[in-house]
């Protein structure tokens, strides 16, 4: 295991929050949703004109991030008044994790029962059974903490989702305490492709599924979860879809690049998409013809919107198949802004409470 100086010092080059900014929600408290073994808080969003089996999309913020604040930045409830899904929004209490962080890394949190997987199937069930949506057309994303409990929700409940997508995330089951989470995050340590396979096959023993398709997103100047974890998730997710090392193909923008492995029937069950330039956050482009996000901390414009580009690639949007990436130039390096200076006196402990904090691990 490499020493924890090294990843301290890549976090320290980022101021963190401690607290979500205010925002006005757009989402509706769901409540009464089961047992909920994970204490985890709910929050859902349904369109006026929302129909009968219409798609649910399960969102899951990051480290000192809210719902509303989520959905603020990405505009997923935007596309969903234009689209006709409904939304979905786990949200982490403080009484579990001090810095809002979906508990990845902890064993009982990501097995398919008892922890906070579990609690998410649940607000999945009551959705879908309360608005009659498509149980067939269920997908799942998120950014880091969030990310990483996508994976988990894919792995674990792999016969909920027809696909996810996870943004500055890690693989599923590769960190089971805090200091392996924090080498997993410099992306030491990680296990081969087969053994990493193995463990989301054994994730829902007994339950009869197709895996979902994946879809990965990353920033190669992230200093958080660096990118080495973007290709330790492809090369998990493809040797479970049993694809070769090669992808099928290789598209190339301005700022972007994305590969994609397709199966025997076609479907791209495996993308990843890596940004040039961009830090540890969501890809998006409120500057763009739609208008759709708002900049903020882990919400980068990069002129790329991540939401719109996933929601296309799932089929939600009538568009999709017109839909491309808009190749605009970043005006700025996409991380998290300017460093502020640390107080001499408490520089080493400011620094070692602020990676903790980021990683979810200090409680």
């Amino acid at each position: 295991m490499r020493r924890i100086s090294d990843t301290i010092a890549r976090m320290a080059a980022h101021p963190y929050a401690t607290q979500p900014p205010e925002v006005a929600s757009r989402l509706a408290l769901l409540e009464n949703f089961g047992s909920n073994p994970g204490a985890l808080e709910a929050h859902c969003y349904l369109p006026p004109d929302l129909r009968p089996n219409a798609p649910l999309v399960v969102v899951l913020h990051g480290c000192t991030q809210n719902a509303a604040g989520y959905d603020q930045g990405s505009g997923w409830s935007t596309l969903a008044d234009r689209a006709g899904f409904a939304l979905l929004y786990p949200e982490q209490r403080r009484a579990n994790n001090m810095n809002l962080c979906f508990n990845w890394f902890e064993r009982s949190d990501i097995a398919r029962t008892g922890g906070e997987a579990e609690s998410i199937a649940q607000m999945i069930e009551t959705m879908v059974a309360t608005h009659r949506l498509d149980r067939s057309r269920i997908f799942v994303t998120g950014l880091s903490a969030g990310g990483a409990m996508t994976a988990v929700m894919l792995a674990t409940y792999p016969d909920l989702f027809a696909a996810g997508a996870i943004i500055g995330g890690l693989p599923y089951g590769g960190a089971t305490s805090m200091l392996q989470a924090l080498d997993r995050m410099r992306g030491h340590g990680a296990d081969s492709a087969a053994v990493a396979a193995d463990v989301v096959r054994g994730a829902a023993p007994g339950v009869a599924h197709r895996f979902p398709a994946v879809s990965i997103w990353h920033g190669d100047a992230d200093r958080t979860v660096v990118p080495a974890n973007a290709d330790q998730l492809a090369d998990q997710w493809r040797t479970v879809h049993g694809l070769p090392d090669a992808p099928s193909e290789t598209k190339t923008g301005a700022t972007w690049q994305k590969r994609v492995w397709r199966d025997a029937s076609g479907r791209a069950a495996v993308e990843q998409w890596n940004v040039a330039g961009m830090g540890h956050g969501v890809p998006i482009d409120p500057s763009g013809s739609e208008r759709l996000g708002q900049a903020g901390p882990y919400m980068l414009d990069v002129g790329l919107s991540s939401s719109r580009m996933i929601a296309d690639a799932w089929g939600l949007t009538s568009e999709a198949q017109a839909t491309r990436p808009n190749d605009r130039t970043p005006k700025r390096p996409a991380g998290r802004g300017t460093p502020q200076p640390a107080d001499s006196a408490n520089a080493v402990q400011a620094i070692i409470a602020r990676a903790l904090r980021a990683a979810g691990l200090l409680h």
